[in-house]
């Protein structure tokens, strides 16, 4: 059975902006090999961290949300902290409200992304 989760990660600002979309699309490969589906995923790039994580001032966010079996949930997490170009990492399993919040987030994006093309 899948779960919906949530997962924000910290991409070491060392890469490029397309090296760190790079790294995201490596895990969102490997969800796909584990038969997830990613639902949504958005590049918030590079932001100040609000403390220093590995002498690094700074970090590309990335933020995937994706439905997957809990089983693979280890797996993926344990990739992550063994990946050095992660800085940090937080995955949640979303409950209803979760969901029904991340889709109004979603659709809200999607309207004002229309608003600011025309």
């Amino acid at each position: 059975m899948l779960r919906h989760y949530e997962c924000v990660v910290i991409i070491t600002p060392i890469l490029s902006d397309d090296q760190a979309k790079n790294t995201a699309k490596e895990y969102e490969d490997y969800l796909i090999k584990k038969e997830g589906r990613v639902v949504y995923q958005e590049h918030w790039g590079l932001k100040k961290l609000s403390y220093s994580i590995r002498k690094k001032q700074s970090g590309c966010y990335h933020l995937f949300e994706f439905l997957l079996s809990p089983n693979f949930i280890f797996d993926l997490e344990l990739k992550l902290r063994q990946d050095e170009r992660i800085l940090r990492f937080l995955t949640v399993k979303l409950n209803k409200y979760g969901i029904e919040y991340a889709e109004k987030r979603r659709k809200k994006l999607k309207e004002n992304d229309s608003i600011k093309h025309k």
